[in-house]
């Protein structure tokens, strides 16, 4: 059978081999977008391979989330979205259970029989391959006569997403084949569009007022702004007095925006490489209803993470299992949570500022921003008023008695000039006592609480290097 990663063929039929020699799987994964993606895939796979599968999640899979993973006495664990930085010690309880792995970060000093990491084979985890297209690879292996798994290819692009893989261009390297797999299926449609994120589901005004990736002058951040600009245009983009959506415009009305946008942003100062971001690839989940959250990756990427930060990794996975019921109200009412969450974290750091370092920004949300999603407000407050887009930003937020987690975010324009935030928090943190990892661009970890100012230090030193 063919594989929309040849590189990572032997290994991806390796695990599948494993996976249906177990009477049972418990199949762990991350919290994140990634992960409950990566979870449905590997369990859809496993189901309809008739392999009796349960799951849990963990938020992190250090020493004390292996051992409870130990003690449910089942012979085979197929971790997803994380293990490969735990393989050492996940590898101390081989008299416990069987390790399958299915995953995209950096791996530790250890080896299995069954990993599935496209690192191993010289591919980019952080920007070529997701932990769910790692995932998606051995769910295409355990495919039968009776399927192919190929209509999983869109949960798959939805966890690259979501894990910030894609720039304006898309999704690159080994995703590139998933994607294919996708279109070929039916189920996924790649396009070139306005990139703003909500065309399914914001109002016009709110989905420019809201365009954080290229800010526009006069329009970004200002919601009148928006409105007198969108009132200048010659169309009609009014439906019995209610803003229409971009989903909801006429080819030729998105035309004239999209051009009266770029207009704007050209005679506002705009640099052209950011004038040229405003438009660019993007992904459409055909089997979805148009204009709800899940049409568009992105923003059934972020409907994901509304519900496992929240302790609720069960309503993401069964949203991800095809419940547009129950499962899918209580991500909406989520989503609506989070974004109120998102907007006063963001308000906070802007208002209080950052601590501006040599070679990074940092600030200390403590208690006022859960540590679950204060990355994703450092990753969104980057480049805004007051916060330097030009070196990356460190946020660190109370997490269990005695420890604080840590979170960083750069560009792609630093990843490119040589930064790798996966080694500035796996070795700073490893300098005061605690540990870290992730991706070039996003990278977290956790410390003594006690340790802050010596781990900033440490960071910084990291990224002076690193960016030279």
């Amino acid at each position: 059978m063919s594989q929309p990663v040849p590189e990572l063929a032997e290994r991806a039929a390796a695990c599948a081999d494993r996976l249906r020699d177990a009477e049972t799987v418990l199949l762990a994964s991350h919290i994140d977008a990634d992960g409950l993606t990566s979870a449905a895939i590997a369990a859809t796979a496993l189901e309809r391979a008739g392999i009796p599968v349960d799951v849990v999640f963990e938020k992190q899979l250090d020493e004390a989330a292996i051992a409870r993973i130990a003690a449910t006495d089942h012979e085979t664990v197929f971790f997803t979205d994380f293990g490969s930085g735990q393989l050492d010690i996940i590898v101390e309880y081989d008299d416990a259970f069987t390790p399958v792995v299915a995953d995209h970060h950096q791996p530790a000093d250890a080896e299995t029989a069954y990993h599935c990491n496209p690192l191993l084979e010289g591919l980019d985890g952080a920007s070529e391959l997701s932990g769910a297209g790692a995932a998606y690879c051995v769910a295409r292996a355990l495919a039968d006569e009776s399927t192919d798994n190929r209509d999983l290819a869109a949960l798959a692009v939805v966890g690259a997403v979501g894990d910030m893989q894609a720039g304006t261009d898309g999704l690159t390297g080994a995703n590139e084949g998933i994607v294919a797999e996708g279109v070929d299926a039916g189920v996924v449609r790649e396009g070139t569009d306005l990139a703003m994120y909500g065309r399914q589901t914001r109002p016009l005004p709110k989905l420019l007022e809201y365009a954080s990736d290229v800010r526009l002058p006069g329009i970004t951040g200002d919601e009148s702004g928006a409105v007198r600009f969108l009132s200048g245009l010659d169309i009609d983009l009014r439906t019995d007095g209610e803003w229409k959506r971009w989903v909801d415009l006429t080819t030729a009305e998105r035309q004239t925006l999209a051009s009266a946008l770029l207009k704007h942003a050209v005679t506002r100062g705009v640099p052209p490489a950011r004038v040229d971001d405003l438009i660019g690839t993007t992904y459409t989940l055909l089997a979805e209803t148009e204009g709800t959250e899940l049409r568009d990756v992105s923003e059934f990427s972020t409907l994901l993470n509304a519900t496992a930060r929240y302790e609720r990794a069960d309503v993401g996975l069964a949203v991800c299992l095809g419940d547009r019921e129950a499962a899918l109200e209580r991500a909406r009412t989520l989503l609506r949570n989070h974004r109120k969450n998102l907007s006063e974290g963001i308000e906070l750091v802007t208002e209080e500022g950052v601590t501006a370092e040599d070679n990074l920004q940092w600030f200390d949300a403590g208690t006022r921003i859960r540590e679950t999603i204060v990355g994703i407000v450092a990753g969104m407050a980057l480049g805004s008023e007051g916060i330097r887009s030009d070196r990356p930003i460190v946020a660190f937020a109370a997490a269990d008695e005695g420890e604080v987690k840590v979170s960083a975010r750069g560009t792609h324009a630093l990843v490119r000039d040589g930064l790798d935030l996966s080694v500035v928090m796996r070795e700073a943190a490893q300098s005061v006592g605690g540990d870290g990892g992730g991706h070039d661009v996003a990278a977290g970890a956790t410390i003594p609480a006690d340790q802050r100012d010596a781990f900033v230090a440490a960071a910084d030193a990291i990224v002076g290097k690193q960016l030279g």
